[in-house]
């Protein structure tokens, strides 16, 4: 009687493999490509496969051509439906040949619900079966695994299961349909062919970028005044009433106190405690990564998740910012306590009572994220910040109250009153813990004495305008879709990266594009429910009484599928309308999307362009063949910006590499500054090469 053992990556299964057995495990490869591990568990021949994440997708049951709407639907292996899956037909391969035999089946994917569907899936395509036994764990360390081996439940999550089938089934039909129609619409009305997509989720997140877009569009600016007092002594005080809306009250403020001097009216000290932070979810990862570290949710999210993998720290797709005390802190600690860049501050918390800040949020899988004490052996740069991040969190939590003084003066010069307002640190607490996440800024007065009479250096008025509400970016949006209830902690980063992919918004402050807007609008006239939050809300709540076997799967299907038919029928009356209106905005963000400037020798627009036939992209005039100006591009995804050259006055594009940090890029190819940076990147390349 043999075991079979199923993962979700290669990585995880030699973790489990290594856990089973103290020797090195026996590993094989199928054709050469697919590892597994053969081992012997208490006189049991064990088998240990791994899947590659997903190996099968949700697909068009009966398709007879390009159209909609579509509801017929059939789970598939992904590489006969997607080309970048090609790569997966070898582990279903693989999982088939080894599981010959199997008498005991267990699923050691991740335990959330796509690990449910993952490992359902393969049991249910490759193996014949429709249930196994289930290994829970929120980290890969030696210890977690054996007891989710030895703790194992009898049987999956069955509702975790249909609910999750649900989903995937629910966002191909959204998808599917919502993409094809807003297709079509344009082929149809023009004869282009531009794929658009929306979705379940994608068309609500769209939505509210096009509110706060429009609030900036409408936004008129109003003119106020600010009156600042300049101290001898360094103070630095704004007048009580903050903003003038009329400039000669302000002007008034400055007559009245031009060379008099100031008296200390009133001096208010007073302390505030400083809770230590909870600990992360992954909202907050994602949040905090962007913010400090300008990583973007969807690379945080990538990171962490190999970081998991690799025993760094624990599952990263959680909801909950709490630590259990059934976490072994006090072993982690010590643990870290011994990577160098964390020995002090572990040290220090290794003599107190550990308590952690936990926060209100709960996942009923995993805890918050954690560091297991684990030191890496190497990390790539990002890598390593996104671990320091996590390492640094978790300890800060275990930290004292941090304490600050807030001390606010209050300055009359014949009558007028300003305020100044400085804060300083008293007690650092937690902040030593969290080091240069902390981040607080100091704003210090100098001491005064109420009744003290100091010399006026300078007041002076500032012409100010008053500014629109900000753009969202990648993460205050993910968090936004979170206090909405749209979408899940693991799929808003892919959500707002499709955005981007689609041209629908663009830059960090996430702008919406013309088509963007144009799609919300037309949507809004022709199929407004598709933007509807409620409804999108409504079917997240269907899908939770799913798992607690209040609903079937059928019954919501069915729900959707009269809602999308009633919609679509609608949409396609008005096709031709819609398409017009969308190759219209298409072309236009297309062209803002391309052109870096104007050429030099014809004056028409420098557009970036792709070659098929030599991989790259480059820069050429809009006026070829009469004009054939043209400027290679380095490797990357290229940007136009709205900068020139301080040195020779040319267009700069900004080239964004995947895991790097973006840079901006003269085409001139005689400037300068260019060739220094080409000479440095072939020293670069020579002194690695001699590595």
């Amino acid at each position: 009687m043999s075991q079979l053992i199923i993962t979700e990556k290669p990585s995880v299964s030699q973790k489990i493999a290594e856990a089973l057995v103290n020797k090195k495990p026996k590993k094989l490869a199928y054709n050469k490509k697919v590892p597994y591990y053969e081992l012997e568990v208490n006189g049991k021949k064990v088998f240990v496969v791994c899947a590659a994440g997903h190996l099968f997708t949700v697909a068009e049951k009966d398709k007879k051509k390009w159209d909609y709407p579509v509801f017929s639907t059939e789970w598939v292996p992904s590489y006969k439906v997607q080309k970048s899956a090609g790569f997966t037909k070898p582990y279903i391969d693989a999982i088939k040949k080894v599981s010959k035999g199997a008498k005991e089946f267990i699923v050691a994917c991740d335990w959330d619900i796509e690990g449910e569907i993952i490992g359902y899936n393969i049991l249910k395509f490759i193996c014949n079966k429709d249930n196994a036994s289930r290994m829970h764990f929120s980290t890969t360390t030696k210890e977690d695994l054996l007891n989710a081996y030895r703790d194992r439940a009898d049987n999956l999550d069955k509702g975790l299961v249909e609910s999750g089938l649900t989903r995937h089934i629910l966002d191909w039909l959204w998808g599917i349909n919502l993409s094809r129609a807003l297709t079509l619409s344009i082929k149809h009305s023009t004869g282009m062919f531009k794929v658009l997509s929306s979705g379940r989720v994608q068309g609500p997140a769209l939505s509210i970028l096009v509110e706060r877009e429009k609030e900036i569009q409408a936004f008129k600016a109003e003119p106020y005044w600010q009156v600042e007092l300049v101290t001898e002594n360094g103070i630095h005080a704004w007048h009580k009433n903050d903003k003038f809306w009329k400039k000669e009250e302000s002007d008034n403020v400055v007559r009245r106190t031009k060379g008099k001097k100031s008296a200390v009216n009133k001096v208010e000290k007073k302390e505030q405690s400083l809770a230590p932070p909870h600990p992360f979810d992954l909202t907050a990862l994602q949040l905090e990564a962007y913010r400090r570290l300008g990583i973007s949710p969807k690379e945080t999210l990538s990171i962490a998740q190999e970081l998991y993998v690799e025993s760094y720290i624990s599952y990263p797709r959680t909801s909950s910012n709490q630590l259990p005390a059934t976490i072994n802190f006090k072993k982690i600690i010590k643990d870290l306590s011994e990577q160098k860049d964390y020995k002090k501050e572990a040290e220090k918390l290794s003599q107190k009572e550990l308590k952690p800040n936990n926060g209100g949020k709960n996942d009923p899988a995993h805890p918050a994220i954690y560091p297991t004490g684990v030191a890496p052996k190497k990390l790539r740069e990002r890598s390593k910040k996104v671990y320091d991040l996590v390492v640094r969190r978790f300890l800060a939590t275990f930290g004292e109250e941090a304490v600050k003084e807030n001390m606010n003066v209050e300055l009359g010069v014949n009558g007028e009153i300003f305020i100044a307002k400085g804060s300083r640190l008293v007690k650092p607490g937690w902040h030593e813990l969290y080091g240069k996440y902390a981040a607080f800024k100091e704003e210090q007065l100098p001491e005064v004495k109420e009744g003290q009479e100091i010399d006026v250096k300078d007041i002076k008025v500032h012409d100010k305008e008053t500014q629109p509400p900000n753009r969202y970016t990648p993460a205050s949006i993910i968090k936004e879709l979170e206090k909405r209830n749209l979408g899940t902690k693991a799929t808003r980063a892919d959500i707002i990266d499709a955005l981007y992919q689609r041209d629908y918004v663009a830059e960090n402050s996430m702008e919406v594009t013309e088509l963007g807007m144009k799609i919300v609008e037309t949507l809004k006239k022709y199929a407004p429910d598709i933007l509807d939050e409620e409804l999108t809300r409504q079917f997240e709540h269907e899908m939770e009484q799913i798992q607690e076997g209040k609903k079937s799967k059928e019954e919501v299907l069915k729900k959707a599928e009269g809602f999308l038919s009633r919609i679509l029928e609608k949409f396609k009356i008005h096709e031709k309308s819609i398409g017009s209106a969308l190759s219209e905005a298409y072309k236009e963000t297309r062209n803002k999307a391309s052109i870096v400037g104007k050429c030099r020798n014809c004056g028409g627009d420098l557009k970036i362009l792709y070659s098929k036939r030599f991989k790259s992209y480059f820069v050429a005039c809009s006026s070829y063949p009469n004009c054939k100006t043209t400027y290679s591009l380095p490797r990357g995804l290229p940007k136009p910006t709205d900068l020139e050259c301080p040195e020779c006055k040319f267009p700069m594009v900004m080239i964004i590499r995947a895991g790097k940090r973006p840079f901006n890029y003269c085409i001139n190819k005689q400037c300068p500054k260019r060739l220094e940076w080409i000479k440095q990147q072939e020293e670069k390349k020579a002194q690695e090469a001699k590595k």
